[in-house]
């Protein structure tokens, strides 16, 4: 007869085979982890479930815009008391290990996020694989993304798309918005600009730009999180 960790580890299994997710009603996923416990002698190892929503943004140098959005949702999830709420950020063309641009990380902080001890990164497959929703910055990331992740089809919009199904169609969870993809306008500007090599007022604009399209996507991460 198996036992429970036996049954426990097939189901870890089974998950890690699905790119390492559990569907969770459609709304986000619960991941796969090893967790050593003491059950006696000997010492055994059981899987358990970490349950956790995961929000990846998505620039090209990801020294900018993306860490931007990342550490003002980080700011704004923790005032609207998400919990088990993750956030990232990852580039198409990192600047690899690099610190965020001083003008960004200056309106950063202004805008109430914090620059500190950032390293930029390179997108990679397993990056945009692990994510629960996938923000970008422009369309052309959110191909980049797809490229390396096509079963995120139905996670990944640029931020400007996202926050207009929210406010035009107010899902109430994450996968009220993934059924909403086909309804993304065709037309619309759905790119936030890229302030490299601008002005500093150009820094200003992009961040409190991101700033203010962030809180009804969070409030929708909320709701999904309750």
């Amino acid at each position: 007869m198996a036992s429970a960790t036996d049954a426990l580890v097939a189901q870890g299994k089974a998950a890690e085979s699905r790119d390492g997710k559990l569907p969770v009603d459609g709304v986000f996923s619960m991941r796969w982890r090893r967790s050593p416990c003491w059950l006696g002698v000997p010492r055994l190892e059981i899987h358990t479930w970490e349950l956790a929503l995961h929000l990846l943004f998505v620039c090209t140098g990801n020294i900018c815009r993306s860490p931007t959005a990342e550490r003002l949702a980080d700011t704004f999830a923790a005032g609207l008391g998400i919990p088990d709420f993750k956030t990232s950020s990852a580039g198409t063309r990192a600047v690899i290990n690099h610190p965020i641009h001083t003008d960004a990380a200056v309106v950063l902080e202004k805008l109430g996020g914090s620059a500190a001890d950032f390293s930029a990164r390179q997108l990679t497959p397993r990056i945009a694989s692990d994510a629960d929703l996938v923000l970008t910055m422009t369309r052309a990331h959110r191909n980049a993304v797809l490229e390396r992740a096509p079963r995120q089809l139905h996670r990944t919009f640029t931020l400007l798309e996202a926050a207009h199904l929210v406010a035009q169609f107010d899902p109430q969870n994450l996968a009220d918005l993934a059924a909403l993809r086909g309804h993304v306008p065709a037309r619309e500007v759905l790119d936030i600009s890229d302030p490299i090599g601008q002005q500093s007022q150009v820094f200003v604009a992009v961040g409190s730009q991101i700033a203010d399209l962030l809180p009804p996507v969070l409030e929708l991460c909320r709701r999904s999180s309750v």
